[in-house]
């Protein structure tokens, strides 16, 4: 996940770069006032988008794939101590009901 996200990042910086080039070189437009920085960023992530969505592919196929063994294994763990704490109920019960029993059997 760490690695998608540096990927991410660095294709954000270098289309950054490449927009700020544009932009101060006059080709591309620049921004009313004092919003030049601005939008340069939003330019820059505007271009990053649909690269980083058809470059990556594969990172974010594997990214996916690692959260999904994740919940996967934090469901079984849930589960298992779901049945472990059953397990321990049903002990104390049959257990408190046995020692109801031998008491009646006493008492009759």
């Amino acid at each position: 996940m760490l690695r998608y996200t540096l990927m991410r990042f660095g294709i954000f910086v270098g289309c950054l770069l490449v927009v700020w080039c544009l932009v101060y070189s006059g080709l591309a437009p620049r921004g009313l006032g004092e919003s030049n920085g601005l939008w340069v960023i939003l330019l820059a992530l505007v271009f990053s988008a649909p690269i980083s969505f058809v470059v990556l592919r594969k990172q974010r196929d594997l990214a996916s794939e690692n959260i999904v063994r994740r919940v996967d294994r934090a469901k079984a763990n849930l589960e298992a101590n779901r049945s472990q704490e059953d397990d321990a109920d049903d002990d104390a019960r049959g257990t408190r009901a046995q020692g109801q029993a031998q008491e009646q059997a006493k008492a009759s």
